[in-house]
């Protein structure tokens, strides 16, 4: 079980920390920041989608062809907890390497499309200080791991749920 779940944490860790690095520096001057957070969750769910190829191997390779859910809960939140780890340690390692700009660059970048979509006076003003607060609040190593960890997560989660259960049934996908 433990060479299953690290082989697909670190495949799909990998996966999804090397496509958001080269996504976000693909999206480096868009000030579109919708279409990011979509692909980034695709992304994600591609990436997890692991966890699921690696319940299905250790149902049909390790225990002939049957799992109970409580085991492929354990297998695809081993994976889920890696591949978080992963993305976790890869963000900051990206922030490092681009001087922790990346705060500055995305809340500049929503208050430009505030002032776009017509936002003035004192709202713009509100705005402008929640952004500030976000600004040295994503500075605290302490707020932004858990954060980061938090975005990756329930997409595992909910992959581990599903492949759970869907492979409990041992007829689903069986082994040839």
């Amino acid at each position: 079980m433990r060479r299953i779940i690290i082989r697909y944490g670190l495949i799909s860790g990998a996966v999804v920390i090397v496509s958001f690095i080269i996504g976000m520096a693909m999206s480096a001057s868009s000030a579109n920041t919708t279409f990011p957070e979509l692909l980034g969750y695709l992304i994600m769910i591609i990436a997890l989608s692991m966890i699921f190829i690696g319940v299905k191997q250790y149902r049909d390779k390790e225990l002939g062809g049957i799992i109970k859910f409580g085991t492929a809960f354990k297998v695809g939140i081993g994976i889920t907890l890696i591949a978080s780890l992963i993305y976790v340690i890869g963000w900051e390692i990206n922030l490092a390497a681009t001087d922790y700009n990346f705060i500055e660059e995305y809340t500049a970048s929503v208050m430009e499309k505030k002032q776009a979509d017509g936002l003035e006076g004192a709202a713009l003003e509100a705005e402008q200080a929640r952004m500030d607060e976000m600004v040295e609040q994503y500075h605290n190593v302490w707020y932004r791991l858990p954060i980061t960890f938090i975005e990756i997560f329930p997409v595992g989660l909910l992959m581990t749920l599903l492949s759970a259960t869907l492979l409990r049934n041992s007829r689903f996908m069986a082994a040839a």
